[in-house]
């Protein structure tokens, strides 16, 4: 009996130290990078797409010169679903979510101050087609990424209502005569959830691009990220790729 429970000892212990050599010396499965930004759109309610943007501006007219990359705007472009019963074609949603009451807008300017007679103008309506803001905007001295934030002065955007942007660019002082190269899209302020808004309060700004991304939260994403591009070019170039801006992600601020 005695040497039957020392054989026994034997095999049980020739049995498990194999498995415990393959345990450590397994390797762990690779662990997504779940902090690199990437948007996902907000799901858009049936119909919404009745009136869509412009992400892009139209080939050379109004004597502007041709470019390389077209006006764009740096928003994202959501195809939109549409009612069967309405029986029309699918539309896309350019524009996007901000949190703040004075957003900042970014666009792809390929005209130039050295264009004689050339100017953008940026305005933005309410729903009901009334004007908030409207000003001049100079061109950059070279082409690139430029930024336009509504100044102080101007209203605060209210929650849960949506605004309407445009940026039009003419190259002529001709301006009755002239069609201008434009882009337009919506923007809607919202409330933060409770869950978002605890996960932010303890988010590194990094952190908190990838949380305003995965929640549809483009504006505010965008804006954190356009401070930390000197540092983080990398997540700069993944977040516009993750909208189909791949074209312009390497673009170089201007003024």
């Amino acid at each position: 009996m005695k040497w039957m429970l020392i054989i026994a000892l034997i095999l049980s212990s020739t049995t498990q130290y194999p498995m415990q050599v393959i345990a450590q010396t397994q390797k762990p499965a690779p662990q997504k990078n779940t902090n690199r930004p990437k948007f996902i759109p907000p799901k858009l309610p049936p119909g919404a797409g009745t009136v869509s943007g412009r992400r892009t501006g139209m080939g050379s007219r109004d004597n502007c010169p041709a470019v390389t990359t077209e006006l764009t705007a740096l928003v994202p472009s959501v195809k939109a679903p549409t009612s069967k019963e309405a029986n029309t074609s699918v539309s896309e949603i350019v524009g996007g979510l901000t949190t703040s009451s004075r957003p900042t807008f970014w666009f792809y300017m390929p005209y130039t101050n050295n264009l004689s007679g050339a100017n953008a103008q940026f305005s933005l309506q309410d729903s009901a087609g009334n004007e908030v803001y409207k000003n001049t905007i100079a061109l950059p001295s070279q082409p690139g990424v430029i930024d336009i934030t509504l100044p102080s002065n101007v209203a605060s955007l209210e929650i849960d209502k949506t605004y309407r942007w445009f940026l039009k660019v003419r190259c002529t002082q001709q301006q009755a005569a002239s069609v201008p190269i434009y882009v337009e899209g919506d923007i809607q302020r919202v409330n933060l959830t409770p869950t978002i808004a605890q996960q932010l309060e303890t988010a590194t700004p990094q952190q908190k691009v990838t949380i305003y991304a995965t929640n549809g939260i483009w504006f505010d994403s965008i804006n954190i990220l356009a401070q930390l591009r000197s540092s983080n070019e990398a997540d700069w170039q993944l977040l516009l790729q993750s909208v189909g801006l791949g074209n312009i992600a390497t673009a170089p601020f201007t003024k």
